[in-house]
């Protein structure tokens, strides 16, 4: 039986995880919160919180579900508590690249990271179609990277983080540095920033008059069409004059060179912000 440490397990992350934990019995889990919030949380999954000194000595794979900004200074008072040969598995890339994860050369780092439900996905459930962070109903693919460590770390860290993320599409095994490409700059720095300001936009025509209504089912549909030809999910492609009003566009919404955000040193800049440094 493989034995758990999730340090975090009561915060909003922490609770999904813990949610599918309780469905595999050939784990061993110790749930570690200190947040009055949390254990409240776990209370209420029935769950009882573990003291760190009785968790962390014995686990296989200690998970950190902790925020960026807590990772430095709660890594350096947990993972000395680890047993050799154990793995520290974290769920984001940012904290490792910056170098604030206490680091032990006895160790396994793994660090896996849900893709989400893909916005095509096919659900057969209206439970599942509302699954939109993954990890209830779902199918979504998860990406998983080892940072230091042997085949052995790597191969555990990926077991438990399919069934921690589950139900699974693909796995797909990247570097440490490619997952940062991925998050924060592909889909935080650049895609989220876009969406926020096209969000921005549809409050603006609402506030010009365009019925709610309207405006929301013209442009979500608009959204769903124009990232499928995209993405190439249809065989098809834009209008003529949507792809002229697009190239007049771009030096309008966009500086150049903003592609500088996919090189590693912006990205490092990136991370330092999340994590806080």
């Amino acid at each position: 039986m493989i034995k758990i440490a999730l340090v975090g397990a009561g915060g909003k992350m922490g609770c999904r995880l813990t949610d599918n934990f309780l469905q595999f019995p050939q784990y061993d889990v110790r749930y570690l919160e200190v947040s009055e919030r949390g254990c409240e949380n776990l209370a209420q999954r029935g769950v009882s919180v573990t003291d760190p000194a009785s968790a962390l000595p014995d686990a296989d794979v200690v998970i950190l579900a902790l925020p960026d900004v807590a990772l430095g200074k709660l890594s350096a008072e947990f993972i000395p508590m680890m047993k050799p040969g154990a793995v520290v598995l974290t769920l984001d890339p940012a904290a490792p690249l910056d170098g604030v994860i206490y680091h032990r050369d006895d160790l396994g780092y793994v660090i896996a990271h849900p893709c989400h439900p893909s916005v095509f996905n096919w659900e057969p459930t209206e439970e599942a179609f509302r699954d939109f962070y993954g990890g209830i109903s779902a199918k979504q693919s998860i990406v998983v990277a080892l940072m230091h460590g042997t085949e052995a770390h790597y191969a555990l860290g990926e077991q438990v983080a399919k069934d921690m993320y589950q139900p699974i599409k693909d796995v797909h095994r990247i570097t440490l540095e490619q997952m940062a490409i991925l998050e924060p700059a592909m889909v935080e720095t650049l895609a989220q920033t876009c969406m926020e300001v096209v969000k921005e936009g549809y409050d603006r025509i609402v506030a010009l008059g365009v019925p709610e209504a309207a405006a929301r089912d013209f442009v979500l549909g608009h959204l769903r069409i124009q990232i499928a030809v995209l993405f190439r999910e249809v065989n098809g492609t834009f209008s003529d004059a949507a792809y002229k009003i697009s190239k007049r566009a771009k030096p309008i919404l966009f500086r150049e060179g903003w592609q500088k955000i996919f090189e590693l040193d912006d990205i490092r800049e990136q991370v330092k912000d999340i994590t806080g440094r």
